[in-house]
């Protein structure tokens, strides 16, 4: 009896953790979808755009893990290309930023078990530093293919080298992105910490 007890407490703690889990990861992706449509501002370079959104992707990795994480940060902020009528970004804003929810997730987890420590924002910037700069790379790579594929004269190694050039346009727009993204994230991180903590005592 007792036994048959324990079990179903078991079983209703474990749902209730998965339940937590669903609904905190929609909520990262609302977070970043929000964070990525609507504040916004235009790169006219590369038809694309900056926004604080990163900070929320970051964040969607650290507190949600590699897997749930990922899909969050991916989810939401390929939401807001497809909304945005950006619809040639859509497939390459979901892999990148997800993977950088990944490595932000893997990284500041070493990092912290590393300093012993979950309160210090020192590991989140560094992950929010390496992450980023994999979007940097990971947009310049796939924008240089995107406007070499699309050129008038088809893909060859002058279009390739048109498409790096047009690419690294966007480059400095993209840091931009990344170092408000790395300081949103820091700055939210024990904030949302202390609330995350408290939903789950």
């Amino acid at each position: 009896m007792v036994t048959h007890v324990s079990t179903e407490n078991q079983d209703k703690t474990m749902s209730s953790s998965k339940i937590r889990l669903l609904v905190t990861s929609a909520l990262f992706a609302a977070l970043t979808f929000v964070g990525t449509f609507f504040i916004k501002v235009p790169v006219f370079a590369t038809n694309g755009y900056i926004h604080p959104g990163d900070g929320f992707v970051l964040l969607s990795g650290i507190f949600l893990g590699p897997l749930w994480g990922g899909l969050a940060a991916g989810f939401g902020s390929m939401l807001s290309d497809l909304v945005g009528g950006y619809m040639v970004y859509v497939p390459a804003t979901f892999v990148i930023k997800a993977l950088v929810a990944v490595i932000a997730a893997g990284l500041t987890s070493f990092l912290q078990k590393i300093t012993a420590s979950k309160k210090s924002p020192v590991p989140v910037i560094i992950a929010g530093v390496i992450g980023e700069a994999f979007m940097v790379i990971g947009y310049f790579i796939f924008e240089t293919f995107e406007f070499a594929f699309t050129a008038k004269g088809g893909f060859d190694a002058a279009s390739l080298n048109s498409g790096m050039a047009t690419a690294a346009a966007g480059i400095p727009a993209n840091l931009i992105q990344a170092v408000f993204g790395i300081i949103i994230a820091a700055v939210l991180y024990p904030l949302l910490r202390n609330v995350i903590k408290k939903q789950e005592n």
